[in-house]
């Protein structure tokens, strides 16, 4: 029997007053007196201690956001989006709601059975990170393999920027070659500048060192002053970010219909790269969308490119072989253009920098100038206007 019981039962039966009982029971007379009112009223069961839990929390969460935290959950699932408690507050957030915390998110989840336990990961704590400082200071790339409708297997080629997990470029490919990574690369520099350096594995289409030679890759990095980062063998952690971004890439890709053709495949992850870019927030970026991150800061550049002078107005990056005929072709506006580099080049691997008025190609494996031309609107061929091609100035074959 409680002291609280007692204490009335003594009060009640006339043994001992109410300043005796309380002093005796340690009650204080003002609460003594509350207890004897309750038992008036209900019974020596009222005398018990009452609950002290709310009939009504202030700060429950009202069910129209409950449910709009359950069906964000099964539509980011469903589409192969993070759908974690984070992800889950961004999007209340960007529709006007004022979020809870995302530990009463979880709590949601947990009582609607939608949060499957994993097992213990390594504590965030016990990992080196590392960063780059600005955008472009570093870009990371990796090839993934994936499969289409009928079996057929593919490669998936992304560029990703270190600073901000930016998605620069992102094509399908049956397979990576050589080639097509420098393709690529020059169509994100033309897009998004140069960056101050690559990071990679040492795949022979990013490098050919451990063969004794260089590729097309290591060449076009040294003739535009980009400094080659390679991970150690068989330490994928080094290009974590993007090892990390398969992933997320791949948990989206399963969410969508099978890609019939690469050009189908090609079309949904154009369609990703836009979501990923802009609609899905970054935990390691404090909730911003790489979009966002990337054009926060001013971009970095490599020192002593000729293709970010900020005194040309516009570069152009293009990567071709001479010709049988000692030729190459450029688009431009439109139009096809011929270009005159000589007979003595075919089969030349060539680096082509285009800016408002000269177009100068460059040979990859000596980063020997092997022509200039003026540009022309109006004519088909542009001759080679420089008799006596020199180095190209300051960079290294």
């Amino acid at each position: 029997m409680s002291k609280a019981r007692v204490a009335v039962l003594k009060v009640i039966t006339n043994e001992l007053s109410v300043t005796a009982a309380a002093e005796l029971y340690g009650l204080s007379r003002r609460h003594l007196h509350r207890l004897l009112a309750r038992y008036k009223e209900g019974g020596i069961d009222a005398v018990d201690p009452r609950s002290r839990r709310p009939h009504t929390p202030g700060n429950a969460t009202n069910q129209q956001i409950r449910d709009l935290i359950l069906e964000l959950r099964l539509q980011l699932t469903k589409d192969g989006l993070d759908a974690g408690p984070l992800t889950i507050a961004w999007h209340l957030e960007q529709a006007g709601h004022q979020a809870p915390s995302t530990s009463t998110i979880r709590r949601i989840l947990h009582e609607a059975g939608l949060i499957t336990p994993e097992p213990r990961k390594r504590p965030r704590s016990s990992y080196r990170r590392f960063e780059a400082s600005q955008p472009n200071e570093c870009w990371q790339s990796d090839f993934t393999h994936w499969r289409l409708a009928d079996g057929t297997d593919v490669e998936i080629l992304n560029w990703l920027d270190d600073h901000s997990r930016y998605l620069l470029h992102c094509t399908a490919h049956a397979p990576v070659t050589g080639d097509i990574v420098v393709q690529t690369f020059l169509e994100a520099c033309n897009t998004h500048g140069t960056p101050v350096s690559t990071l990679t594995d040492n795949g022979r289409v990013y490098t050919a060192e451990h063969g004794g030679g260089k590729n097309a890759f290591e060449y076009t990095l040294a003739t535009l002053g980009i400094k080659q980062k390679n991970g150690s063998p068989n330490h994928p952690q080094t290009q974590g970010k993007v090892e990390r971004f398969h992933q997320t890439e791949k948990r989206w890709l399963a969410g969508q219909p099978p890609a019939e053709t690469l050009a189908e495949l090609q079309a949904q992850l154009d369609r990703y790269r836009q979501i990923y870019n802009t609609q899905r927030p970054h935990r390691a970026l404090n909730r911003r969308t790489p979009a966002t991150a990337y054009t926060d800061l001013p971009k970095a550049k490599p020192a002593n490119n000729l293709a970010d002078n900020s005194a040309v107005e516009h570069h152009r990056l293009r990567y071709d072989r001479v010709d049988a005929w000692g030729k190459i072709s450029l688009r431009r506006a439109g139009k096809m253009h011929h270009l005159g580099i000589g007979y003595a080049h075919r089969g030349t691997r060539i680096l082509a920098i285009a800016d408002t008025t000269t177009v100068t190609v460059i040979n990859l494996a000596t980063s020997q100038i092997l022509s200039r031309h003026d540009i022309d609107p109006d004519k088909p061929y542009w001759r080679n206007k420089d008799r006596n091609p020199g180095r190209w100035p300051g960079l290294q074959p």
